[in-house]
């Protein structure tokens, strides 16, 4: 057996090296080859698969937690953990016995937000209030958390105050607060509960750290791709560091020489020489070298003795370890296979402690949406549409967890590493060579001829495979789930059973606030990903996530920046293009301004004919883009809204708009050079009998095949994937990189039959009259933006009025999707020799 020297600073392992090499002394112990294969075999036995292709094998034991943990601290003596947990459902603060490795209490709180702090000595917790801006403070007796009076920051939302990480200085009674929506500092009085001091930082903030003589503090400014240093006694921002994009958790070394900061949207981790102010290593945390965005490293932890960082990366589900013994020499060292998500991460003595934002699976939910169940609060606070007394609404289905991991010796680190790459479906190959067959229209390798020159891609809003398709005996559906079948979406009907139906399609998202993010580029960064909960469960926050923050953006941009870059020339209907705008600065002069934006209260077939002037313009011109991105968002219905369209009427509209045009692009001179993708950003919770993100998607164009039924697992990110092997584009993310493309749907002579779009069953004219329950509850709604509503109470809107006032909406299932894990193979049980 070979040793492994790592000398990269980054985590560019080669799984052909990993493999056989992972310990640095395995060669002839065969004691510790057999215990890494036995902990390999147990852990695998184990393995999920989740929907979006990657899988999981947690090491360690494990606490349950509640929706979402954004953060773990240590108190003083390492006695207490204390967790905050801040998802769409329920949120609270945990506070847990260390060494006994029990939850002590679990508050539950109207809103909190990312930032902890124990006092010195471990009698109080502070902890950020969210977006009711203020700062909560607990006694802890006995063991619980006791409410005391918390300290204001300024009045609740819809004041953008909105604080984030904190910390305190107990011998001066000072608490440092930051903030994310006025991109601040605040100086508390922790006597008084006075706001003595606010100074700008410029950009959001996510946490902040004090130096040890607690007259510097350090802020990672998440919007800001720097971290700021301040000067406590003049209150002035004195530097900013520059790193890499969206910094978000710091980490000092005890001397206060150094400080290590995670830089979420960039796969990397940043060490700041602080005598020097300036970054003077990079650690790239990712699975292998210049992979894509996608890692996400969001937490960070030293071992004891400072030789041994730990990162959280929270895409790629586990921890990445590095040796920092000598600083600016760090040296990887492998990989701890964690829950989904993990957002921090901890160390006390021989144990890690990892906090999993959405735990250890997906999986089914029989207490999910059902108007026959009462209304009971799941929390205390002002959050009406959360408080649904439903638990298992998509937005807070997946309960975190902390897992408890000992820390590894060099073979358990080896068998842990293995099962990191083996959980893992994104390789540099698959990267640079996709799955696909010699000749098909779909090419293996970016920047290979394809016949398909044009690619149109239609993005609509929300529904389930079943609700839509249900009906169809060619694939796998429930027709008791159908609530729009062909009578309603007779074009829909048409294109799957004239093209291909896909029965086996899952969005990567979970709502549209990231939707439009995984539809657009393929990822969702941790801005995203750990804001839009916030809104979405009631607690205040905007909706700008299509465009309207670049603290948002994936590091690399959206589709349209990628085709930017490469040269591919494109055009925007709609889709980041609101009130005849372009969101970001990419589309300036490449969108359709006669195409409206998102507005239920106007018609798609009227933005299909607006696009039909456009198009028909653009070929004449011979200045057809080789890709267009459309909206049409009506599918997203009004729910039961007096004088607005019914759900019938809203999807028979959306469905003719679609229909109408394949047709007109069909009957163009370009049809035998194009391709129409179709997908929804999200499911929406939507009743579906395999997994509530299961999804309709469709294709249509002359090299696609005629009357195929492809039940193959197909994604957003494998759809993106397709488009950009077409159009000569490099991956966006490990995700869609990761993906298989739909090249199964094609075929390698073209068939040119021109689609013929169907007049819809029912009245798309059709408006909710009747004055009900659901027609009060639908005008509470903001229906201005995608789902600035609870998407739970809405789907429950929909299904009754199509179904009637008293039916029950049956609870959406979750596919836990597990599987057995494979055995090693024989020669790495054995142990490789030469």
């Amino acid at each position: 057996m070979k040793n492994l020297s790592i000398v990269l600073r980054g985590l560019s392992l080669i799984l052909v090296l990993l493999l056989p090499l992972f310990g640095c002394q395995r060669k002839g112990n065969a004691a510790q080859q057999a215990e890494e294969i036995a902990l390999y075999k147990e852990l695998s036995a184990k393995r999920v698969n989740l929907p979006n292709g990657w899988a999981l094998t947690p090491a360690g034991t494990s606490l349950d937690l509640d929706d979402l943990p954004l953060n773990l601290v240590v108190s003083p003596t390492q006695k207490y953990l204390a967790v905050t947990n801040n998802g769409q459902s329920t949120q609270s603060i945990t506070l847990i016995d260390a060494r006994a490795e029990k939850v002590l209490d679990t508050v539950r709180v109207g809103k909190a937000y990312l930032g902890l702090a124990f006092s010195q000595d471990e009698k109080r917790l502070y902890a950020s209030g969210g977006n009711d801006n203020k700062i909560l403070v607990y006694k802890i007796e006995d063991n619980q958390l006791v409410a005391d009076a918390p300290i204001a920051l300024g009045k609740p939302w819809p004041v953008k105050i909105s604080p984030t990480g904190l910390c305190l200085d107990d011998a001066k009674n000072r608490l440092y607060v930051v903030t994310k929506e006025d991109s601040s500092l605040y100086t508390c009085d922790t006597q008084t509960r006075q706001s003595l001091h606010r100074v700008n930082l410029g950009a959001a903030a996510y946490t902040c750290l004090l130096s040890p003589d607690k007259n510097t503090l350090f802020v990672s400014l998440w919007g800001g791709a720097s971290v700021a240093v301040v000067d406590l006694a003049t209150q002035q921002v004195t530097a900013k560091i520059p790193t890499n994009k969206n910094p978000n958790d710091l980490l000092l070394t005890r001397d206060g020489k150094f400080l290590f900061v995670a830089n979420g949207n960039d796969n990397t981790v940043a060490l700041i020489d602080l005598t020097k102010r300036a970054v003077i290593e990079t650690l790239t945390a990712s699975l292998f070298p210049n992979a894509p965005v996608g890692t996400t490293p969001n937490g960070l932890a030293l071992s004891d003795d400072e030789k041994t960082l730990y990162i959280a990366n929270a895409d790629n589900n586990c921890l990445a370890v590095f040796d920092v013994t000598e600083k600016g020499h760090g040296r990887s060292s492998g990989f701890i296979p964690t829950g989904w998500y993990p957002t921090a991460v901890k160390v006390i003595g021989s144990k890690i402690f990892v906090t999993n934002g959405k735990g250890f699976s997906s999986k089914a939910n029989p207490k999910g949406p059902n108007p026959a169940l009462s209304r009971v609060p799941q929390q205390i606070g002002p959050n009406p549409q959360a408080n649904t007394g439903r638990q298992q609404y998509i937005g807070g289905l997946f309960k975190g967890t902390l897992s408890i991991i000992k820390v590894p010796e060099s073979q358990e680190l080896a068998a842990y590493s293995r099962l990191v790459y083996a959980n893992t479906p994104y390789t540099k190959t698959k990267e640079t060579l996709a799955e696909g067959e010699a000749g098909n229209p779909i090419p293996r390798r970016v920047g290979d001829p394809s016949p398909i020159k044009y690619v149109f891609y239609i993005i609509k809003e929300n529904r389930t495979y079943d609700q839509v398709l249900g009906d169809m005996k060619e694939g796998n559906g429930d027709s008791s789930l159908c609530l729009f079948p062909q009578k309603v979406t007779p074009n829909q009907h048409a294109l799957a059973r004239e093209f291909v139906l896909l029965d086996n399609f899952y969005v990567d998202a979970e709502v549209s606030a990231d939707g439009h993010n995984w539809s657009a580029a393929a990822y969702a960064n941790d801005y995203v990903e750990k804001n839009w909960v916030t809104s979405y469960g009631g607690r205040g926050g905007t909706y700008d996530y299509e465009g309207q923050k670049e603290i948002a953006h994936p590091r690399d941009g959206f589709i349209w920046d990628h085709c930017l870059r490469t040269g591919i020339s494109f055009r925007t209907y709609g889709w980041f293009a609101d009130d005849a705008r372009p969101n970001i600065k990419t589309l300036e002069g490449k969108f359709c301004p006669e195409f409206k934006g998102y507005d239920l209260g106007y018609m798609d077939i009227d933005r299909e004919k607006a696009w039909e002037r456009d198009f028909d313009r653009l070929v004449t011109a011979n200045t057809v883009p080789r890709l267009s991105t459309v909206r049409f968002g009506n599918d997203h219905t009004s729910g039961a809204a007096v004088g607005k369209p019914t759900p019938y009427a809203a999807l028979a509209d959306n469905d003719l708009a679609v229909g109408r045009f394949v047709e007109h692009l069909s009957q163009s001179p370009i049809w035998k050079e194009s391709v129409v993708f179709i997908l929804e950003d999200d499911a929406q919770n939507g009743p579906d009998h395999v997994d509530a993100h299961r999804s309709i998607a469709f294709v249509a164009g002359g090299f696609v095949k005629r009357g195929f039924v492809d039940h193959t697992m197909y994604s957003t990110s494998g759809m993106l994937r397709t488009m950009e092997l077409i159009l000569g584009l490099k991956p966006m993310s490990q995700y869609d990189a990761a993906a298989t493309p739909m090249w199964r749907c094609f075929s390698k002579a073209p068939n040119l039959t021109p689609f013929k779009s169907r007049e819809a069953g029912v009245d798309i004219h059709q408006r909710n009259m009747a004055a009900n329950k659901n027609s009060r509850r639908s005008l509470q709604f903001d229906l201005s933006k995608p789902d600035a509503i609870d998407d739970l109470i809405f789907s429950e809107i929909v299904w009754q009025t199509v179904r009637g006032e008293k039916s029950v909406m049956p609870a959406p299932r979750r596919g836990a999707f597990v599987r057995l894990g494979k055995d090693m193979d024989d020669e790495e049980e054995e142990g490789d020799d030469d």
